[in-house]
């Protein structure tokens, strides 16, 4: 049987109150990243360590529950020079790479080798769906923009949001995206500025910092 993070469950185990329970502990061994046992008494007398269940079945199931984690992708909204770089490097060191812009430079040449959506923005993020255990960075620069990427980002609580630009700027966006709703966890959760302290100057010093601060979320 298969959870996703969503807690759809996909083929079965037999039902009932076991695998009610199974899904629960789905989700919680998703939220920690480590797979578990369990034990379980099915209408009999419970040892240590085993779970009761109200069934008339009999016997005991044990159950061994594993974690697959996805490859990462990383999602960069925006498509300038320090953009072109961290898609280039990124997908070097091994991520699935889609970017979103609809600006002049959201290009195939530019962007070689990475999905592109520069459709129409920011109608387009209904296009980018981000999955718990994805990357986004925000690398664009003007406020609607960060701000539209920013509220569908924080929705979807993926693994790492990161902002390009100023500590003052991050602190502004974060509390309007408070002001509106959003879940303050996942808000206080977003790095910015996005990238290691690396003293780095250019687009490209800036793209390497980036991808490295990435790398070493992915690390742990």
């Amino acid at each position: 049987m298969l959870v996703t993070s969503s807690g759809e469950a996909l083929g079965t185990i037999g039902g009932g109150g076991m695998e009610r329970r199974l899904i629960n502990e789905a989700l919680e061994a998703l939220r920690v990243g480590e797979p578990r046992s369990l034990h379980f008494a099915m209408g009999i007398p419970a040892r240590e360590g085993m779970i009761s269940v109200n069934s008339k079945c009999g016997g005991e199931v044990k159950i061994f529950m594993d974690v697959l984690k996805p490859e990462p992708r990383l999602i960069i909204m925006g498509s300038g020079l320090i953009a072109q770089g961290v898609a280039r490097y990124s997908r070097d060191c091994g991520f699935h790479v889609t970017v979103v812009d609809d600006a002049d430079t959201a290009t195939a040449e530019n962007f070689s080798g990475v999905e592109l959506v520069n459709d129409a923005y920011p109608e387009s993020l209904t296009r980018v769906k981000i999955r718990p255990s994805d990357y986004v960075a925000m690398l664009h620069g003007e406020t609607e923009f960060e701000l539209a990427g920013l509220r569908h980002a924080v929705k979807a609580r993926p693994a790492f949001i990161g902002l390009l630009g100023s500590k003052n700027k991050a602190k502004e966006h974060k509390r309007q995206l408070k002001e509106e709703g959003h879940d303050p966890e996942t808000v206080d959760a977003i790095r910015g500025p996005i990238g290691l302290e690396i003293e780095a100057e250019t687009p490209e010093e800036i793209a390497v910092s980036v991808v490295a601060e990435l790398i070493k979320v992915k690390r742990g």
